[in-house]
């Protein structure tokens, strides 16, 4: 369950699990021009604040025209209205106290605006108007009541002159012309004498802002989302077309068809797709290799049983026909032979095919090789195991022999080489084994004085079930295997094991097994 979760945690959230690289990329780039183009949104306070400016700037036009007109005669106020009016771009109305129409500046001289007929504008001035409703949609805006131009000319139709009237201040209003811009009201009394003056600004200016702004936004957004995403699908590309070509290679590799399966290992990158595709090269290599290295031991087994199989069913099935006492006994002990043969090298076998796996998950822990070796030759002679041969031991300088591995193999390991160095030693030989530091490595030696080992053969007898057995020496005693098993040990210890000649040029075979230090962990 524990590695479970570090495998879930490892490939991300759950529920990315189930979405295309390509759409994740696309979101990620996507998103983050989403919330630049909420931006937008916050244009609406720019508005607020455009019209918060504009409202007092009405309430300061109206009452200072409203100043400007007390005390003054009707002829009078007219002019001045008329002229501020053009000036200024208002419609300035003056309403005397029963809330009848005295003055209007659009009656006095030419209307100083007009609304514009929405019906008539372009097609973009259309397509800017309902992107403002749908704005002020999407923000909630609340509705702005239509401006329209009353027939009647009484104050009635225009609350705020009665609020200003009523409160001696000025008061001002926001509607919607028929093209939606903003029509903006201001209503002051004028003077003691109950009059009230009403200025209208058709403010089309302040739309013209909010629109230029939202338009350089909205394209300074979309720019920046078509080239987001031009650059997310070539970054998906770069990204997913590798990957889906290491899918199919490994696809084809699992099913076996096509040895030949070609695990494009993409030199020219140097990103992490780049290191991904040369690992699982390697590994369909290795993959490889240890496929035909289990096709050639398991062959390799077949061949070496059926020798001691074919020769122990001879004796069986020649046991029935003989009747020579003396020529049973050779059988049966031919068969027994044989026997034992077949459990010496199905032991061998299996000890083989499974050391791997075994020291995969093995901790390794500090070793000293200098006492290993005198406990081992100290037991081997106890036992008998070393014959007649004389076995000497001896140490290069101080430094500790210390080497991190697992005892019991090594021991495994030093045993072979030592079965192997007595197999080719005469009676009475010596064999050597030296100790040494040399540079950064521990050395172990195991020299032998027999015939030695030819150049062409020093890498082949590390292959499985290859032997030179030493002249004499009874068929079956060795499976080929040791030596091989050594070295799978020793590279698994982070070491190397070769085949060499004495170091002093005399006759014999020289087994160096190199090792990395023991180095305590901080």
């Amino acid at each position: 369950m524990a590695e479970a979760r570090r495998n879930h945690s490892a490939a991300g959230p759950r529920w990315s699990w189930r979405i295309s690289l390509t759409a994740r990329i696309l979101a990620v780039n996507v998103i983050a021009l989403a919330l630049l183009a909420g931006s937008l949104f916050y244009i609406d306070s720019y508005r607020r604040e455009l019209f918060a400016e504009r409202f007092r700037l009405a309430r300061i036009e109206a009452e200072v025209t409203a100043a400007a007109l007390a005390g003054r005669t009707l002829p009078q106020k007219g002019k001045l209205m008329a002229r501020i009016g053009t000036m200024q771009h208002l419609r300035l109305r003056l309403y005397d106290r029963q809330g009848e129409l005295v003055a209007d500046s659009f009656a006095l001289a030419p209307p100083s605006f007009a609304f514009v007929d929405p019906a008539r504008d372009p097609p973009l001035q259309k397509a800017a108007r309902a992107l403002d409703r749908a704005m002020d949609f999407v923000l909630g805006a609340p509705p702005i009541p239509a401006y329209r131009d009353r027939e009647d000319t009484d104050a009635r139709g225009w609350p705020e002159i009665g609020e200003a009237l009523a409160s001696s201040s000025t008061v001002s209003r926001r509607r919607a012309a028929p093209d939606r811009t903003p029509v903006i009201t201001a209503a002051t009394p004028v003077g003691d004498k109950g009059e009230a003056l009403l200025v209208t600004r058709n403010a089309r200016d302040i739309t013209e802002y909010v629109r230029e702004a939202r338009q350089t936004l909205a394209i300074v957004v979309g720019a920046a989302l078509v080239i987001s995403v031009l650059l997310s699908l070539f970054l998906a590309r770069t990204i997913v077309d590798p990957l889906r070509a290491l899918v199919r290679a490994a696809v084809r590799v699992r099913l076996g068809r096509d040895r030949k399966v070609i695990v494009p290992r993409l030199p020219d990158r140097r990103d992490e797709i780049g290191l991904l595709a040369r690992a699982i090269s390697d590994m369909t290599t290795a993959l490889r290799q240890r496929i035909d290295a289990v096709e050639s031991f398991a062959a390799d087994v077949a061949h070496e049983l059926k020798n001691p199989l074919a020769s122990l069913r001879s004796s069986i099935e020649n046991l029935e026909r003989v009747a020579d006492p003396e020529l049973r006994r050779q059988l049966l002990a031919i068969a027994s032979d044989d026997v034992r043969r077949v459990d010496f090298l199905i032991t061998e076998i299996a000890d083989a095919s499974r050391i791997d796996a075994e020291l995969s998950r093995t901790t390794f822990e500090p070793v000293d090789m200098l006492r290993l070796v005198l406990a081992i030759v100290a037991e081997r002679d106890t036992r008998g195991a070393n014959g007649a041969c004389r076995v000497i031991v001896s140490r290069e300088g101080d430094a500790d022999m210390v080497v991190p591995g697992d005892p019991a193999r090594l021991e495994r390991v030093l045993h072979n080489l030592l079965d192997n160095a007595v197999s080719f030693s005469q009676a009475g030989g010596a064999i050597e084994i030296e100790l040494a530091q040399v540079g950064e490595r521990i050395v172990v030696s195991v020299s032998d004085h027999g015939p030695g080992i030819p150049s062409a053969a020093r890498e082949k007898v590390f292959e499985r079930f290859h032997s030179l057995r030493p002249s004499g020496e009874e068929f079956g005693r060795h499976s080929g295997l040791g030596l091989a098993i050594a070295r799978t040990v020793v590279e698994a210890h982070f070491g190397r094991l070769i085949a060499t000649s004495r170091a002093d040029g005399r006759p014999g075979a020289r087994l160096e097994l190199v090792l990395p230090p023991w180095r305590e962990r901080p």
